[in-house]
């Protein structure tokens, strides 16, 4: 499983997909629903983590897309 994760994050009336660590963005969106659907993608193909942060720029949702090492029970 990938260490990466998949950040939307609002940039200049924009929206950018920025891997964990990279430099640049992997996208540019004029939404921020385009941007989260790009990332998802992403996030799910490398089995990273997606985190999607508000216009304030503060993480308001979470997924993950790796292996559960605690899957539920029952």
């Amino acid at each position: 499983m990938s260490s990466k994760g998949q950040h939307v994050v609002p940039s200049g009336g924009k929206w950018r997909v920025i891997s964990s660590g990279a430099a640049r963005a992997s996208g540019v969106f004029e939404t921020q629903k385009e941007a989260v659907t790009a990332a998802r993608d992403a996030a799910m193909r490398t089995g990273s983590e997606l985190y999607v942060h508000g216009a304030d720029g503060r993480i308001r949702e979470r997924n993950s897309f790796g292996r559960d090492t605690h899957p539920a029970k029952g």
